[in-house]
């Protein structure tokens, strides 16, 4: 029998602000500023479900949780992973495995990402093993390097079942 699977990648930027939690993976992480957005901001499940949304030819997070949309204003996006799930699921694919990189020049997040890995497992129904979540800095360089912003980018590989 063939093989029916999909690649899609994902991206997203988001500025740092004072009065915010920084949240990744749904995992607060102790730090002096969070991410600014309408939602919690969590660039790295927003990367994955725009990768997902994308290897699946669904759009983007954008067209399914838009921010002009109050019903987002805040929302922990977790349970918009959970919906992003539910609609890849009834359309008979399922996630196979998660490459991804968070880029922050601060704070470190080496001792986050199992937490990280576990929260996307949940929602995902995946095996911890099939998610790769992995951290950089930028050397100083650009918005991130200089403490403005975090951004991540994910790799999605879907099967159709």
């Amino acid at each position: 029998m063939k093989k029916n699977f999909r690649i899609g990648n994902g991206y997203d930027i988001h500025r740092l602000t004072a009065n915010r939690k920084l949240i990744l993976a749904g995992i607060e992480i102790p730090f002096e500023k969070g991410l600014s957005g309408h939602s919690d901001a969590d660039v790295l499940t927003h990367a994955i479900m725009d990768a997902i949304l994308g290897a699946a030819s669904l759009g983007d997070i954008g067209c399914h949780f838009p921010p002009s949309d109050s019903q987002f204003k805040d929302i922990n996006s977790l349970k918009l992973l959970r919906n992003v799930h539910t609609l890849v699921k009834n359309k008979n694919y399922a996630v196979v495995n998660i490459d991804s990189v968070i880029q922050a020049e601060k704070p470190k997040l080496k001792d986050y990402i199992p937490a990280m890995r576990a929260a996307i497992s949940e929602i995902l129904e995946l095996d911890k093993d099939r998610i790769s979540i992995k951290s950089t800095t930028m050397e100083g360089l650009g918005p991130i390097g200089e403490g403005e912003a975090i951004a991540a980018s994910a790799v999605v590989l879907l099967e159709v079942s």
